[in-house]
């Protein structure tokens, strides 16, 4: 209990006034989430690299990681949509919801507060590899066109644009003078409360519906996929920290991004929008459980 109340409450807590201010306040969501992913999220994603004392080998297990579980669980979706003969639509939600888990504003907060630092760099590479995953094949997957547009489209985000540079100034030991380091860190730390507040809005405008659909796709998110990224870790001879990441963040709700990703490539948006809110409200009680158990490896 000491370990879980700390992790679960501030992000509660966070999510809560969001969505406390999603009802009362003007805000606009799109300009939010562009902040958070054009500048905030690009900030911490180059000030962790810039600092990480992760080895190469542990990055390379855990983004190979990320890749078996992403190709497991679409292979789970694919069965499941061709054993029970759904339309092309469903097909196209399921995989989506299923392969791509909210690791960014819901994964980088509550591993930050369960692990700590390390616990939070090792959660970044997870996220890089998961967004890389996310925007250069998922859009091929769900128009069926080539992978050369999804590609593009990684290509354009700051976010792998942000990871080159700070990989750059780590490994060629670059020190930034005038003190830009810790105005960078100052950013990229803020991206975290900003990205729960955009999550606690998201769930405030959305309404919460629960049919075979969304209950499947609950159960295949945040219980099957922490117990396969076991199996992946063990496998890939992770531990410690390195298995509790891939298991942490492989237990998120459906990610907000994949509402943009089916917007726009194809698939049944509004079942996707109740799928995040149902996985996101109960990842509060199945979140505790797998850091519980994740915690005892």
């Amino acid at each position: 209990m000491s370990v879980l109340l700390p992790a679960i409450l501030p992000v509660a807590l966070i999510i809560f006034i969001g969505f406390i201010a999603g009802r009362t306040l003007n805000l606009k969501l799109s300009t939010l989430s562009q902040l958070s992913v054009y500048i905030l999220c690009p900030a911490l994603i180059a000030d962790s690299l810039y600092r990480t004392t992760i080895s190469a080998k542990s990055v390379l297990d855990l983004s190979l990681g990320v890749v078996i579980i992403a190709l497991v669980m679409y292979l789970i979706a694919w069965g499941i949509s061709y054993f029970f003969q759904v339309s092309s639509l469903t097909y196209r939600s399921l995989v989506a919801t299923t392969v791509h888990p909210n690791n960014g504003n819901m994964g980088l907060p509550f591993v930050d507060f369960a692990l700590g630092s390390g616990g939070l760099e090792r959660a970044i590479i997870y996220m890089i590899s998961s967004a890389i995953i996310m925007f250069g094949f998922a859009p091929a997957i769900l128009t069926g066109s080539s992978l050369k547009k999804g590609l593009i489209l990684t290509l354009k985000l700051p976010l792998i644009w942000a990871m080159l540079a700070g990989l750059a100034l780590r490994l060629l030991g670059i020190e930034l003078p005038f003190k830009l380091g810790e105005g960078i860190h100052l950013l990229g730390r803020s991206a975290i409360p900003i990205d729960l507040i955009i999550l606690g809005m998201q769930l405030s405008n959305t309404r919460l519906t629960v049919a075979k659909y969304e209950f499947i796709s609950t159960i295949l998110r945040l219980l099957i996929a922490p117990i396969i990224a076991f199996y992946v870790g063990k496998m890939l001879n992770l531990e410690g920290l390195d298995l509790q990441v891939l298991i942490l963040q492989s237990a998120m709700p459906t990610a907000i991004n994949t509402l943009v990703l089916v917007t726009e490539f194809g698939g049944d948006a509004p079942r996707v929008a109740r799928t995040i809110v149902v996985t996101t409200l109960s990842s509060f009680i199945t979140l505790p459980l797998v850091l519980w158990a994740a915690t005892g490896f």
